[in-house]
């Protein structure tokens, strides 16, 4: 097994002899069977074990047994203990996933601590098929299908050339010791209960089953890396400066919704978002979609992407005073004493206030977060974020909506609802009546 694992890090160019290797090694068999082949095939090994207080005393155990081998091999040996259920509830994790965090950040920060060249972990060809098989169980595109990868970044896993019974085979011959994780046996965990419980249905239609999958894991991944050759070719020609891109261009791609996600992706759009994007491209331009960090308008030829810059809050003084005022909008002004003949009209774009509740000067400005008043003829306060949700409004119809205040108050949302602690009652003398003049896009 030994010349296997060797030759497959040659393959990859995962590893050199000529820097240390921080090995994760958990005290199981897979991690105790790499630190061995490392060892043995030449390498500077460091074992690197997390205590993450799970299991009570079979977490202690694993950790004086880790720290003995590594003795025994004359490794260095490095181990960090971690309040894992805390960490969990903290960040809202569950407990596998804040384990994974906790145990990779750790790893990266002895690597550079080291000088390591790369980390080592035990994932084995069984490892890579239940992947697959988790990620083809929850839907996912075809980097989900090609399973794990020889290399991540800085990680690196020299055991996914053999399976987990080659392992304990290995390990039987020569006569080498590890302890048993108990939870293994648990089928409460996804991972665990593809393991226990479908791989061994599978097994009864095909008792080579994991070795098919692994195979198929093989052929996906050179096709992925086909695809993505194809991805970077289009982004070439479709991508043209100033972040347009070419309508036509794309068309002339197979599957241009693939390609059109994928480049999409870069910028932060998500999967139905770019759905909606394609189905755009053959109707009138106008159409503006966002990621959350860029904005996208389907033009006539081109797709015109833009960063999203958060901009200040604007704001204007008003005295409130002004016969007409032309800044952003266009508002007139008229303070107006009641009398017998006053009526209001009804009318979105007219606003009455009574004057005496009013404080001088008002402001005109954009909305920010927190924002709310109490929309007229309603008693309870509402966020002006739910009610933009309520009434539908894209991101851009919230950036070109104004807010007309009176001190911190909203008094109204200017072309839609005014507050109804400003609006008129029967001890009202005067009113101030405020006109919104909409340009033509406005008032569509």
């Amino acid at each position: 097994m030994r010349d296997v694992v060797r030759a497959y890090i040659e393959k990859y160019q995962l590893l050199t002899e000529s820097l240390p290797v921080l090995v994760g090694v958990s005290g199981g068999a897979d991690s105790i069977a790499l630190l061995t082949l490392l060892v043995e095939s030449g390498y500077s090994c460091i074992a690197a074990h997390c205590n993450f207080h799970l299991r009570g005393d079979e977490s202690m155990r694993d950790e004086q047994f880790t720290r003995e081998y590594a003795r025994q091999l004359n490794v260095p040996f490095l181990k960090v203990d971690f309040d894992t259920r805390q960490y969990a509830a903290e960040r809202h994790l569950s407990i596998e996933m804040a384990a994974r965090e906790l145990r990779y950040n750790w790893f990266e920060e002895q690597r550079l601590a080291t000088g390591a060249q790369a980390i080592a972990v035990a994932h084995h060809r069984d490892d890579s098929v239940e992947t697959l098989l988790m990620n083809l169980v929850r839907g996912t595109g075809i980097r989900g299908m090609s399973g794990i990868r020889p290399r991540n970044g800085f990680v690196v896993r020299p055991l996914l050339v053999v399976s987990r019974a080659d392992i304990l085979e290995w390990l039987a011959k020569r006569n080498l010791m590890y302890v048993t994780d108990s939870t293994n046996e648990s089928d409460a965990y996804t991972r665990n209960f593809i393991r226990l419980r479908v791989l061994p249905l599978l097994e009864e239609l095909n008792p080579s089953v994991k070795t098919a999958i692994a195979r198929t894991s093989e052929h996906l991944a050179a096709t992925e890396a086909v695809y993505l050759h194809v991805v970077e070719e289009a982004r070439r020609h479709v991508v043209e400066p100033g972040d347009r891109f070419s309508i036509a261009a794309l068309m002339r791609y197979p599957s241009p919704d693939a390609i059109l996600y994928e480049l999409l992706k870069t910028y932060n759009f998500t999967r139905l978002v770019a759905e909606a994007v394609y189905l755009s491209l053959t109707k009138e331009p106008g159409k503006v979609f966002y990621s959350s960090t860029h904005r996208l308008i389907k033009d006539r030829d081109y797709l015109l992407l833009s960063p999203l810059v958060k901009e200040k809050v604007k704001e204007y003084t008003l005295t409130g005073c002004e016969q007409n005022w032309f800044g952003p909008v266009e508002l007139s002004f008229e303070k107006v004493v009641i009398k017998e003949d006053f009526h209001i009209r009804k009318d979105k774009n007219i606003a009455y206030f009574d004057y005496d509740k009013l404080t001088f000067p008002l402001t005109l400005r954009t909305w920010k977060e927190g924002d709310w008043f109490i929309p007229f003829g309603m008693k309870g306060r509402k966020k002006l974020s739910d009610y933009f949700s309520d009434r539908k409004f894209s991101r851009l119809d919230k950036e070109q909506t104004w807010l007309l205040c009176s001190g911190d108050a909203v008094i109204w949302v200017v072309g839609e609802r005014p507050d109804n602690r400003f609006c008129l009652d029967k001890m009202t003398k005067s009113v101030l009546v405020v006109h919104f003049f909409p340009t033509k896009s406005e008032s569509k």
